[in-house]
């Protein structure tokens, strides 16, 4: 039997903190410790995964994204991607659009255009305003990015409709909060939004006794 994905324990200060929140606390101590899976650590096949996952339930999108990354043999790279057949990356099961997407990345890194050595080292709007620039990847590519492979502890992901809906069953809203109405109603779960969403999240698949 195999092994499932390595976990990885972040955010603790958001569950410690949120834990006394009078609406979300009770949520957060019954689903628990914050874990989420990890990632190689380079931003750019990180970017493509979540590129292949867009818009697909996660068994379709692990599927083709492990077709394409058997596609490259295993080099994610903006070189190989570019130098690599586009009915090759097709045939592993990429829509035109996030075949378009992936190489407008590579394209991107490799001029320079994109620059992703120093991310770590940016801020969140900075990140932001660099992966915007890419096909494809929009505010919520680019949110889950900070979230899930920069473990940043204070994103919130208002273009995110489970966040939304996770937050309106917290806190007993009908209809759902928008977007706009949402970004608001974090300012006082700063500095930790992350860990927020996370339990928006799992609070729409669980309910408390």
């Amino acid at each position: 039997m195999s092994e499932g994905p390595a976990l990885k324990t972040v955010w603790t200060g958001g569950r410690r903190a949120l834990g006394k929140h009078p609406v979300l606390g009770p949520w957060v101590r019954h689903v628990g410790t914050i874990r989420v899976q990890e990632h190689p650590d380079d931003p750019f096949r990180y970017l493509a995964r979540c590129i292949c996952y867009q818009q697909l339930a996660g068994k379709a999108a692990a599927t083709i994204h492990g077709r394409f990354e058997a596609a490259l043999k295993g080099d994610v790279s903006p070189a190989k991607v570019l130098r690599v057949r586009e009915s090759t990356l097709r045939g592993a099961g990429l829509s035109r659009n996030k075949l378009a997407a992936i190489r407008d990345l590579s394209a991107r890194v490799r001029e320079g255009d994109v620059v992703l050595e120093d991310i770590r080292d940016q801020p969140d709007d900075e990140v932001v305003r660099r992966l915007v620039r890419v096909r494809g990847i929009g505010e919520w590519t680019a949110h889950m990015f900070l979230m899930f492979w920069m473990h940043r502890p204070d994103v919130w992901p208002t273009g995110d409709l489970g966040v939304r809906s996770g937050y309106a069953k917290a806190f007993g809203l009908d209809p759902a909060p928008t977007a706009k109405e949402l970004e608001p109603l974090g300012e006082e779960l700063k500095p930790w939004r992350s860990a927020a969403a996370f339990y928006c999240w799992r609070i729409l698949e669980t309910e408390l006794t």
